[in-house]
């Protein structure tokens, strides 16, 4: 005879009837907000939605860090355009040492106009005492970071970083001279180092040349900021840029320059179409191809370029994603997170600028990667 169930429990053997028998719960994603809508044009070059929920993430998300600034560019134009609070089309965001990569298309124009040449010893005077064995480094050796001087990027002691001391303490009134003065650690050519000291050199080297060697600060500031918005930033409508000089004049040209996204995101694409901008080669085509170039001693680095190329044993991490995109891909990369990603086998440059510490742009770079993956090859 069957035992008559008390309510209680007729009530939970219902209400676990009833889960059980229930629609299965939806593994659809939120809907977008009309904000992450309206940052995706009408037609981005790949599905709308899915890019403007990739873009939503790198705002959203808390683990990637602050996005203050993104703009998609998708065969030449505004595919995705976002900015966080606070934060505008109008707005400077500094380079940080994105500017190293524009360093290095100054110094191509110069060798275009037969001022540099690109294995001729680096034309600096300290170096070319008899027996100084700086004479050795060519200005290829200083584009590729592989000069040999000793310059320590970072380390354990901040105050104790070559960077930190020619940008603020003993260096930073003539920071070229700084750089210029410090002995060899190795050969030149024989090892890849980092070093923003390095590119600052490279702009002392642009000073001299188009000054004939003046030693006045603002002889020097006005001939290389007028080289620059000459032959570069006004011919691609760049007209936002303020780049930044230290007391001597030079250039501070491995990571201080101010400028908009999109004035970033037009160097970009002067770079993914080799130097050309409506139908004029401002650059010549074969030195954007040598910027891209890996060097003998770093297959992760051009002329003062990231590349998207798989790193050796031994050789770091690559501060890309070589196994999640075209390894044509190449960057422009700036401390705590600023980006220009160009990819020409996609027809896509992407901006990101915020700020982001060492662990965030971890979580980043794959949202990145998400992102330039909703685009195929061209």
């Amino acid at each position: 005879m069957a035992v008559p169930l008390r309510p209680l429990t007729l009530a939970l053997a219902l209400a676990s009837s009833l889960a059980g028998c229930g629609a299965p719960q939806s593994s659809e994603p939120p809907p977008l907000s009309p904000q992450a809508l309206s940052a995706v044009t009408g037609d981005p070059g790949a599905p709308r939605e899915e890019l403007a929920r990739a873009v939503d993430t790198l705002f959203a998300d808390a683990g990637v860090g602050e996005t203050r600034a993104l703009v998609v560019m998708s065969g030449g134009r505004i595919a995705a355009e976002r900015y966080g609070a606070g934060y505008s089309r109008d707005t400077r965001f500094v380079s940080w040492s994105m500017a190293k990569t524009i360093t290095a298309v100054m110094i191509g124009m110069l060798v275009a106009d037969g001022r540099l040449a690109l294995d001729d010893p680096a034309p600096i005077p300290l170096w070319q005492r008899p027996g100084d064995p700086r004479a050795g480094i060519t200005l290829r050796h200083l584009l590729q970071m592989r000069a040999g001087l000793d310059h320590t990027e970072a380390g354990p002691v901040p105050a104790q970083s070559s960077e930190v001391r020619m940008l603020f303490l003993d260096g930073r009134d003539n920071m070229a001279k700084w750089a210029e003065e410090q002995p060899l650690e190795t050969e030149p050519g024989a090892r890849f180092e980092y070093s923003s000291n390095t590119t600052v050199i490279l702009a002392d080297i642009a000073a001299r040349v188009l000054t004939d060697g003046s030693s006045d600060p603002e002889t020097r500031r006005a001939a290389v900021a007028d080289y620059l918005h000459a032959r570069l930033f006004e011919p691609l409508g760049m007209r936002s840029v303020v780049p930044e000089f230290d007391a001597s004049g030079t250039l501070i040209g491995g990571s201080l320059m101010h400028a908009t996204a999109r004035d970033y995101a037009r160097i970009g694409e002067l770079l993914r179409n080799k130097g050309a901008y409506r139908g004029t080669q401002l650059v010549p085509r074969q030195w954007v191809e040598q910027m891209v170039t890996p060097s003998p001693r770093s297959p992760q680095y051009g002329f003062q370029t990231w590349l998207n190329r798989p790193v050796a044993a031994g050789q770091g991490e690559s501060p890309l994603f070589p196994d999640r995109a075209p390894h044509s891909l190449f960057a422009l990369i700036g401390h705590m997170g600023q980006y220009v990603l160009v990819s020409p086998t996609q027809g896509l440059t992407v901006v990101r600028l915020g700020h982001s510490d060492g662990p965030q742009r971890q979580a980043l770079m794959p949202r990145l990667a998400d992102l330039l993956a909703l685009y195929p090859a061209r």
